[in-house]
């Protein structure tokens, strides 16, 4: 590991949410292991399971530091805000104690500060302490554009009342991609959202930062990459990164006690259909029901992670706990674990994802299609069937089968919204697994995986990317102006 000043901190502050705390992981540890920096992974506490969060932080080597900010208090919060615009909100009102942490002069100087998406609200505060403020996407490129769009169409003077809609079709620089209303991530998709206000305030700031590091890497978004180089070039954007694909290592994760590691090890290879929908995701009852009789009437293989069904419609499982008694395979139609015992396993929440993924016997992964488990599944060659539930995730399906090619999407009753029968369920994985659409979309599997290990070879794209901002941070100490871009 390159050793360098004790001074030269860079401070990570992640949000609320597994998703947003794995990826910050990884790039703690590149940060520090390559490039010598002493890192503080900083966290917020309240919105997150503690117990995930420990077993993602229990990961980080001994010379990656974490600190817990103080709690905030949200009571005076309306019940109904949203589960975007709390988590915005959160990192608002830590900045006091992220002010705190970073001027605590025990910890030596501050060079940098990185926040995620949700985070841009401490980007005034690292300008004012004279550090470099760089903001981490964990998701694709294509969100950086779309914050983008929202901050050319409203400039610097729009108040609340006058904010518009973002248009129907938003043609996105990834190949021809032309974006749909219906596919834009929640939040910004109606303009009286308590939400949008809060991704307003945040793409007004994007121009300010240093630069952004991005969850991907070249060969993923090719279009989108050279775009913003070009902006970069012209003074247009600040540069942007590709530094992925962050992916956690097997050994970070929890033990196989469902014993589906064992069960997939006496599987044929390339046989098993594995789905999951996140930690957050959550589908109806009816759809629940839907989705296993399309796996019995496929006819394949299948490895299930079943979750408690959503009794109220909505997708989003996110701070709803379920109880230590709730059984979601309870809720699976009468007699189909029987009926399907021997060629399929119906595990209850939880697998871990990246020995599944990596698993010869897995052949493809019927996904949510949240960035990292998109980024895991691309990492290990298995292509997907798209089928997105909430925040971005719409906009990620559109992108992985219309643009990068890994994905199958099957349809849905109600303009994409509503409910995937049975039929359309054994359709797509019979294509995916056995069809001419299927072929072509694991050859394209087969060769991102060859990339994504590539970006982060020993001259790979991804590499060089972190290795140039890493340089520009030393450079800047030396030349004691932090905060310049």
């Amino acid at each position: 590991m390159e050793k360098l000043p004790s001074q030269q901190q860079v401070v990570l502050l992640a949000s609320p949410g597994a998703g947003h705390l794995i990826p910050m992981v990884e790039l703690a540890q590149r940060l520090a292991a390559d490039h010598g920096f002493a890192v503080t992974l900083v966290t917020i506490p309240g919105m997150s399971n503690p117990a995930t969060e420990a077993v993602v932080l229990s990961s980080l080597p001994s010379y990656v530091l974490t600190a817990v900010l103080p709690a905030v208090p949200l009571d005076d919060l309306p019940s109904d805000i949203g589960f975007g615009a709390l988590v915005f909100e959160f990192v608002r009102r830590s900045l006091p104690n992220l002010r705190a942490l970073m001027e605590d002069a025990s910890r030596g100087s501050v060079t940098a500060l990185v926040c995620d998406f949700f985070g841009t609200s401490a980007l005034p505060l690292a300008a004012e302490l004279g550090v470099q403020g760089y903001v981490f996407l964990p998701n694709s490129f294509a969100m950086i554009s779309i914050m983008r769009h929202l901050a050319g169409l409203h400039g610097d003077a729009a108040a609340p009342g006058e904010y518009r809609y973002l248009p129907d079709l938003l043609p996105l620089p990834a190949g021809g991609l032309v974006l749909h209303h219906a596919d834009l991530p929640e939040g910004f998709q109606d303009r009286k959202d308590p939400v949008y206000a809060y991704h307003v305030e945040e793409a007004r700031r994007y121009g300010r930062a240093n630069g952004f590091l991005v969850n991907s890497f070249e060969e993923l978004e090719v279009v989108m990459v050279e775009t913003f180089k070009r902006d970069a070039e012209d003074g247009a954007f600040p540069p942007v990164y590709p530094v992925g694909p962050f992916v956690r290592s097997s050994s970070s994760e929890e033990a196989d006690e469902s014993g589906c590691l064992e069960w997939l090890d006496r599987q044929p290879e390339n046989s098993v259909v594995y789905l999951s929908f996140g930690t957050g995701g959550s589908l109806s009852v009816e759809q629940t029901a839907e989705l296993a009789a399309g796996l019995e009437m496929s006819g394949h293989r299948f490895l299930w992670v079943v979750r408690m069904p959503s009794l109220d419609g909505n997708p989003c499982a996110y701070g709803s706990m379920p109880g230590d008694k709730d059984d979601p395979l309870a809720w699976l139609p009468e007699g189909f674990l029987e009926r399907t015992s021997g060629r399929g396993l119906a595990v209850v929440a939880w697998a871990p994802q990246v020995r599944v993924l990596s698993h010869s016997a897995t052949a493809c992964f019927v996904s949510h299609c949240g960035w990292n488990s998109t980024l895991e599944s691309v990492a290990a060659g298995v292509p997907m069937v798209a089928w997105p539930l909430y925040a971005e995730q719409k906009m990620n399906a559109a992108i992985l089968t219309e643009v990068t090619g890994v994905a199958l999407r099957p349809a849905a009753r109600g303009n994409g919204h509503g409910l995937v029968t049975r039929e359309e369920i054994a359709a797509s994985v019979k294509e995916l697994m056995e069809g001419e659409k299927g072929s072509a979309v694991r050859g394209r599997t087969r060769e991102l995986r060859e990339a994504s290990k590539r970006a982060w070879s020993s001259e790979g794209s991804s590499r060089r990317a972190l290795g140039e901002v890493a340089g520009k941070l030393k450079a800047a100490l030396v030349n004691g102006n932090g905060s310049a871009p």
